[in-house]
């Protein structure tokens, strides 16, 4: 099959042929239709997660089953799948209660495991993690569920719990970003979006926003004088945000959203923080001081998809909207090294078909 390979950390990626991963007795194979092209997978090519050299990144993904395991009961040939990036165990009480994707012993394809930038991906312990797509949801959408619209998701319902009229502030109007501002929308919320790119903020406002902040000089373009984004959004709600998500990763996209927080608020932390030169500074004295809670959120287990593919299947939530672009494998290989810094809005989505 072709797949993007990496043969070194932080190197050159490139396309090649390689060999169909072998399929464990758990597992299906998947012909890949359609996967997602997201930070955390330059976070792997930027070394921040212990991968095995050579490595085939991708990790949100849909396609088309075409080879079943002899422990699989529940999958056949031919049937149309996604999975949460995450692959539970199964068997463990996180696992048993509904909540796979903090499973201690989990698998990560594109992490653990060769991913879904190629032509074919193992989805590992299937009748555990593997979705099944409505008629209705296309390859693309599907796949744009697996990481970013899922996590946004779970992240503003099962740990926020946002409620109607509250203000949310989203840092970050990537494909993350997007997904919590259109899903903070659904549930009756106000929004503001944060970013420091003008074209993803007009992505945000079109997805419902009620307000954008750009983060550096006073919304200027031409000025690269830092904003104070905390400061804004108090101003914008009126004493700051109920609830706020770092949809980024750093050390000031995590401070600027506990800062737009008000008193007694909740914040989510969903962005990657991973220790480059040391560990991110968090601002806990805030968090102390104005009583404030925070929360992880990490995916989605397959067990809560069907209440989101609901919405999704009624057309309440439209995640095909957020995509921007569908590229080759090669072009997806091109990109990956620059996409941290890349000025790209929207999400894109990589078809190993083309």
């Amino acid at each position: 099959m072709r797949a993007v390979v990496m043969q070194e950390i932080a190197g050159a990626v490139g396309v090649e042929e390689v060999e169909v991963p072998a399929l464990p007795d758990d597992a299906v194979l998947v012909e890949v239709r359609a996967t997602g092209l997201c930070r955390s997978d330059w976070h792997t090519w930027a070394g921040h997660d212990d991968v095995e050299l050579p490595h085939v990144p991708g990790h949100e993904f849909a396609g088309v089953i075409t080879e079943v395991g002899s422990d699989v009961v529940n999958w056949r040939v031919g049937q149309r799948v996604t999975m949460p990036f995450v692959e539970g165990c199964g068997a463990c009480e996180w696992c048993r209660t509904g909540d796979a994707q903090v499973c201690p012993t989990q698998d990560q394809p594109g992490f653990t495991h060769w991913g879904s930038f190629a032509q074919y991906v193992v989805a590992r312990r299937a009748d555990t993690n593997l979705v099944a797509i409505p008629d209705a949801v296309s390859f693309a959408a599907a796949a744009s569920l697996g990481c970013r619209f899922a996590t946004a998701f779970r992240a503003l319902t099962a740990r926020a719990d946002v409620q109607p009229g509250e203000w949310v502030c989203v840092v970050g109007a990537g494909g993350v970003g997007l997904s919590a501002v259109m899903i903070a929308k659904s549930l009756g919320a106000r929004v503001v979006s944060v970013d420091r790119n003008a074209d993803a903020l007009a992505l945000a406002t079109r997805e419902g926003a009620d307000a954008v902040v750009l983060a550096r000089g006073a919304g200027v373009a031409e000025t690269n004088e830092p904003v104070d984004v905390a400061a804004r959004v108090h101003e914008i709600t009126g004493g700051g945000a109920h609830v706020a998500v770092d949809a980024v990763g750093s050390e000031s996209t995590c401070s600027d959203a506990i800062h737009a927080l008000r008193r007694r608020g909740r914040h989510v932390q969903v962005g990657l923080l991973p220790p480059v030169g040391g560990h991110p500074r968090v601002p806990m004295a805030r968090v102390i001081g104005w009583e404030l809670d925070v929360f992880g959120s990490h995916g989605m287990a397959a067990a809560d998809y069907p209440a989101m593919l609901a919405l999704v299947d009624d057309g309440r939530l439209d995640p095909g909207r957020l995509i921007a672009r569908t590229v080759s494998l090669d072009d997806g290989a091109a990109m990956l090294p620059t996409f941290d810094a890349s000025p790209l809005s929207g999400v894109t989505m990589i078809d190993p078909r083309r």
